[in-house]
């Protein structure tokens, strides 16, 4: 993120990483990874986790993916793959 800009949010303890989504992947795009959150209304509706991240480029070798059921899971799985990666996500 762009110094002096003030975006930088403070992390509310009582919300999940939700808050933080649209940060995480700013981030993550500064840094030459592409990233994307979406959600799949057919796969909703076979009951199937319906939340998708996806990411690649840059500094990751390899693309990596994590699904949910909730986007808060969703993100909650990126983030441990992404740091499993070497991606030390400040969120």
């Amino acid at each position: 993120m762009t110094r002096g800009k003030g975006r930088w949010s403070k992390p509310d303890p009582d919300h999940g990483v939700e808050d933080a989504t649209l940060l995480i992947l700013e981030w993550l795009g500064e840094q030459g990874i592409g990233a994307m959150i979406r959600v799949d209304a057919e796969r909703m509706r076979e009951g199937l986790p319906a939340w998708t991240f996806a990411a690649g480029g840059g500094p990751l070798s390899e693309g990596l993916r994590a699904d949910g059921a909730s986007a808060a899971e969703c993100m909650g799985r990126a983030l441990l793959k992404l740091r499993e990666a070497g991606q030390a996500v400040p969120f």
